[in-house]
């Protein structure tokens, strides 16, 4: 049976770009890297980055809702949100829902959030305020 997620591998367009994204602008810690590729680690994430010349990152306006969600502490939100637009970097849409967040793309357009808070808090404000039709299970 499944235990958890074990890792996570994105396919980049040009490598070095998004070791840099994800090491020196969101902080996270490179372990290793090679010709085409890179692991990295945040917290108990192991990120793998491996180049892919048919990627190719053509439109911001992609349709659904998938993508990467990783934790920040509150007291980092801020500071963190205004790196990334100092960065110019696109973000692709704007949380509604309860605790701070901040959706942004990597140089390869994958969408990503950084989120404060974790399953607890959002069940807890979801049984203050559900969903249409959510149903909870113990």
């Amino acid at each position: 049976m499944l235990k958890g997620v074990n890792h996570i591998t994105l396919a980049v367009s040009d490598l070095q770009t998004s070791i840099n994204f994800y090491q020196e602008l969101l902080g996270v810690k490179l372990h290793a890297r090679w010709n085409s590729g890179a692991y990295l680690e945040c917290g108990e994430l192991w990120l793998c980055l491996s180049l892919d010349k048919s990627r190719s990152f053509v439109n911001a306006e992609m349709s659904d809702y998938t993508h990467f969600a990783f934790s920040i502490d509150e007291e980092a939100f801020e500071q963190f949100q205004s790196a990334l637009k100092a960065a110019n970097i696109s973000f692709w849409k704007v949380s509604k829902s309860e605790g701070k967040s901040c959706y942004f793309l990597d140089p390869d357009g994958h969408k990503l959030e950084a989120h404060v808070g974790g399953l607890s808090q959002r069940l807890k404000a979801c049984k203050q305020v559900p969903y249409d039709g959510m149903v909870f299970f113990s």
